[in-house]
């Protein structure tokens, strides 16, 4: 059986259309809630979201939904992502519900869930969720019919948390921080845990409106940060994205740092506390310069499908305790169970703090390797998995590399597209062995 609505990350699309529209949402609710009641007799589930405005119907159709199934609902009002992945451990539920389309524009939405351990839930789970959803609902009698609350002081306990995953004996003090919420669900926390910490804090992307979320602030549009920190003198600008799960990091020269950077700062921060991991995730598009850097360090890489939810899975698999992609999902899987755009900046300035040098003397070790990204458009019903012309030309590109670079080669899950990226170590090399494999399709 394949999966008919849930992604890699949840059920996410466009407000008002199928499947996120409130009459889907609360049968959606009614099923987990039919699933959750299999093992347990009075399920508790708590509900986050961020700062769209289409959250206040879509939390009101999953308070209904899994009221009827007899299920009892916490409302936890807007957090981020990874908060509503702890509060849902600390508070021993039995589930946590986020609504979010994370870096999205605000016409989108989506619905997400975590385990009672803060974790991803598995493929069977979303399997025997939307078999449910199949079925005819069974509504609770009214005896047994769920009751809904609210945690009025969830952002401050996931504050409180966030602080907790930094050093005890180190201080912000001294530090001048521009912080970026993009208009998000991180909006009063991110601030308040940077300042608590002793840091001065600019809050910019801090003021949603409900129809501003991502909007021309936060991860996914950094130049707002560039800008203010630059303008601001600061010494870093921290940008989150809508659900506060992804990090983009400026320094005060206005250079962005991305997450496979980061990502390695981390791993240099451990071996520099005599902490050495045995190994660690990246994706796909990780880029190559890392990959190199980890491995004259005697640290293991592997790849992982693109997407944070392949990154845990090929870590719990390993127990390893590091991983993360360019995109700035990183996990620290013994600071969180999830990624945590807050919780990773406490960790790139921890490092910063405890060692007395800046993010870039940190990364002097890396330079990543150029990029270039061809996109070429499929034609319909073409193969091009069994293009002899794509495949020869594709190992010439990939024997001239050597251990210089690499290739991949991959469809878009969106569009008829194929994704033709080169790595290399000299941007011209990149660049030319991009074409000379997206020519092949051309020609085809």
């Amino acid at each position: 059986m394949t999966r008919q609505y849930f992604g890699t990350d949840g059920i996410r699309g466009t407000v008002g259309q199928p499947p996120i529209t409130p009459d889907f949402v609360l049968r959606l609710a009614h099923a987990v809630g039919r699933v959750l009641k299999k093992t347990e007799s009075r399920p508790t589930v708590l509900i986050g979201k961020d700062t769209r405005i289409s959250g206040y119907m879509l939390e009101s159709a999953l308070e209904s939904g899994f009221n009827s199934a007899g299920v009892d609902v916490v409302l936890l009002g807007p957090l981020p992502t990874p908060g509503v992945a702890y509060l849902t451990r600390a508070q021993r539920a039995s589930l946590g519900v986020v609504i979010s389309a994370s870096h999205n524009a605000f016409p989108d939405n989506g619905i997400k869930f975590f385990s009672a351990q803060g974790t991803k839930l598995s493929d069977e789970w979303e399997l025997a969720v939307e078999a449910a959803l199949e079925e005819a609902p069974v509504w609770a009698d009214s005896a047994q019919l769920g009751k809904a609350r609210r945690l009025n002081d969830a952002p401050g306990r996931y504050t409180e948390f966030c602080k907790s995953t930094f050093a005890n004996d180190l201080t912000l003090r001294g530090m001048k921080l521009v912080v970026d919420a993009a208009h998000g669900a991180a909006y009063q926390v991110a601030p308040q845990v940077f300042h608590e910490l002793g840091a001065d804090v600019i809050s910019i992307g801090c003021a949603p409106d409900g129809l501003n979320i991502n909007k021309g602030f936060g991860a996914t549009h950094p130049q707002a940060l560039i800008d203010a920190v630059v303008a601001q003198g600061a010494h870093y600008g921290i940008a989150l994205d809508g659900d506060a799960d992804r990090l983009q990091l400026v320094d005060a020269d206005g250079r962005l740092f991305n997450g496979d950077e980061l990502l390695y700062l981390m791993v240099m921060e451990r071996i520099a506390r005599g902490d050495k991991p045995a190994g660690v995730v990246g994706t796909l598009m990780t880029n190559k310069a890392v990959e190199v850097a980890l491995k004259r360090q005697g640290i293991e890489f592997v790849r992982a499908k693109v997407g944070d939810r392949y990154v845990l899975e090929e870590l719990e698999k390993r127990r390893w305790l590091l991983g993360g992609e360019g995109s700035g999902h990183l996990l620290a899987l013994d600071r969180h169970t999830t990624g945590d755009g807050i919780v990773s900046a406490l960790q790139v300035l921890q490092a910063c703090v405890r060692s007395g040098r800046s993010v870039g003397e940190l990364l002097a070790g890396v330079s990543l390797f150029p990029q270039t990204l061809v996109n070429v458009r499929l034609a319909e019903g073409q193969d091009w998995k069994s293009n002899a012309a794509l495949a020869a030309e594709s190992e010439r590109v990939e024997r001239e590399l050597g251990d210089s670079g690499r290739v991949l080669i991959r469809a878009s899950g969106t569009e008829p597209l194929l994704r033709v990226m080169v790595e290399a170590r000299d941007a011209a090399q990149a660049e030319r062995c991009a074409r000379s494999i997206a020519e092949t399709l051309r020609l085809a």
